[in-house]
C-alpha cells in the first residue's frame, strides 16, 4: 500500500493545456486607412493608366451597340474623358523618365483578365460593368493618391476626380431600366457579381502598397462599398 500511495503521490512535469479562444474573440489588428497605404508611384501609375485605357476600349466598343445618336454622343463623351485621364497618367509616367508601355505591360495581366470576366453578355450589362467597376476603381485610386509623393499625389487625385461622363451613362441606364423593370432586377444581380470581381482586383492593388497580411484594410473597402451603394441606389438598383 505504501508503494501505491507513493506512486500516486508523484507529480509529473506540468503541461500547459491548450485553451480554446472564446467564440467571437479577435486578435488585435492594426486598422488601415487610405493614408496608411504607400503605393509605389511607378506601379500605381501603370495600373491606373491601364485601367483608364480599358475604360476607353469598353466605351468605344459600346458606341456602335446603341442606335440612338444621343446615346452614341454620351458614350463618346465618356470615352473621351477616360482617354484624357489616361493621357494625363501617361504624361506623369513620362515625367518620371519611365516608359509608359513598360509600366502598363508590367501590371496588365490581372487587369486584362478582370476586364474579360466583367464584360457583360449584352451592351446594357457591359455599360453597367463600366459604371460599377470604374466607380469603385476610380475611388480606390483617388484614395491612394493621398499617399503618393506630394509632387505627384495632388495632380493625380485631381485628374482622376475630374468629370468621367457618368451622368450620360446613368441617363442611358435609367431609361432602359424604366422601360423594363425586370431588367432592373437582373442588372442588380449582375452588379453584385461585379462588385466581387472588382474588390478582388482592388485587394491586389492594396496588397502591393506595403500593407501586410496582419493588418485589417476593412475601413478602406468599407469606404469603397459605401460609395458604390450610393451609386446603385441612384439607379434604383439594390447593391
Amino acid at each position: 500500500m505504501a508503494l501505491v500511495a507513493s506512486w500516486f503521490g508523484r507529480r509529473g512535469p506540468r503541461r500547459e493545456t491548450p485553451r480554446l479562444r472564446a467564440r467571437g474573440a479577435r486578435r488585435a489588428v492594426t486598422r488601415v486607412e487610405f493614408t496608411d497605404l504607400h503605393p509605389d508611384p511607378e506601379s500605381y501609375l501603370g495600373r491606373a493608366a491601364r485601367i483608364q485605357l480599358g475604360h476607353v476600349e469598353t466605351l468605344g466598343s459600346l458606341v456602335s451597340d446603341f442606335d440612338r445618336f444621343d446615346d452614341k454622343e454620351r458614350l463618346s463623351t465618356a470615352a473621351g474623358l477616360a482617354l484624357s485621364k489616361h493621357q494625363g497618367l501617361v504624361a506623369e509616367i513620362v515625367r518620371r523618365d519611365e516608359d509608359p508601355a513598360e509600366s502598363m505591360s508590367a501590371v496588365a495581366e490581372p487587369i486584362d483578365h478582370f476586364r474579360r470576366v466583367t464584360r457583360g453578355a449584352t451592351p446594357l450589362e457591359t455599360l453597367l460593368s463600366f459604371h460599377v467597376t470604374s466607380g469603385l476603381l476610380d475611388d480606390l485610386f483617388i484614395g491612394l493618391s493621398a499617399s503618393l509623393p506630394p509632387d505627384l499625389g495632388p495632380r493625380v487625385g485631381n485628374l482622376l476626380g475630374s468629370d468621367a461622363g457618368t451622368a450620360g451613362v446613368v441617363d442611358i441606364l435609367e431609361r432602359e431600366i424604366s422601360v423594363d423593370r425586370r431588367m432592373g432586377s437582373f442588372l442588380a444581380m449582375w452588379g453584385r457579381r461585379l462588385v466581387g470581381d472588382t474588390l478582388l482586383l482592388a485587394r491586389e492593388v492594396v496588397d502591393v502598397t506595403g500593407s501586410s497580411g496582419g493588418e485589417s484594410v476593412e475601413p478602406v473597402f468599407t469606404e469603397l462599398i459605401a460609395a458604390h451603394t450610393r451609386r446603385m441606389d441612384a439607379l434604383g438598383l439594390t447593391a
